[in-house]
This record gives structure tokens, sequence and C-alpha cells, in this order.
């Protein structure tokens, strides 16, 4: 495969991430209904799922974030560079995860 099918390839999975993205990020996320006398138990459970909910909304944003990024790193040609320490990133990572900002060895040391 070469290099420019492969770069199309990732182009086409990062907008296919990008519409899945934005499409889950355009889903209401429900209010916990009015406590009623009773009513705490489910309502503290509401409340929960909720929370849960906001979090993975942020995880979704920050993910977008990033799928963009990736987008335009193929348009300035930087796309499968670290962003970190300006080596490429592996193919397999990339495969994994195509927005990957960084190669495996800096992601490794970022986590830590």
């Amino acid at each position: 495969m070469s290099p420019a099918t492969d770069l199309e390839t990732a182009r086409a999975s990062l907008n296919a991430e990008r519409e899945r993205l934005l499409v889950e990020l355009g889903q209401p996320i429900e209010n916990p209904a009015q406590m009623t006398y009773g009513s705490q138990a489910a309502a503290a459970s509401q409340v929960f799922e909720q929370q849960r909910d906001l979090a993975l909304r942020d995880r979704s944003r920050l993910e977008l974030s990033r799928v963009e990024a990736a987008l335009r790193s193929i348009d300035d040609g930087t796309y499968g560079i670290c962003t970190n320490c300006g080596n490429p990133i592996g193919a397999e990572r990339l495969e994994a995860i195509p927005w990957a900002p960084t190669c495996i060895d800096c992601a490794r040391k970022l986590e830590r």
C-alpha cells in the first residue's frame, strides 16, 4: 500500500470516527427527575447516571478534538509523527488509534 493510500485510509477512518462522535455528542443528557418523598435512592441513581453520562461526554469531546487534530495533521503533512519526540508513530498504533498524537514510547512515559 502506498503512503497516499495509507493517508486516505486514515482520513476515511478519522472522518467516520468524527461523524460517530458528533452524533454521540448531539444526544441530549436527561436531567434527574424531581425528587419525591421516598425516592431518594432512585434520585441518587439518576444523578449518578447523569454524572456518568457527562463524564463520557467529556471523554468524547476530548476524543473529537484529537480526531480533528489528526485530520489537520494529514492536511499539513505531519500525520504519523509523534508530537512529543518527532519520531514516526508505529503503523500498528495508528491502525488501532488513528488519532494517536504520540508514539507508544512517549505515550507510556506520559501515562506515568
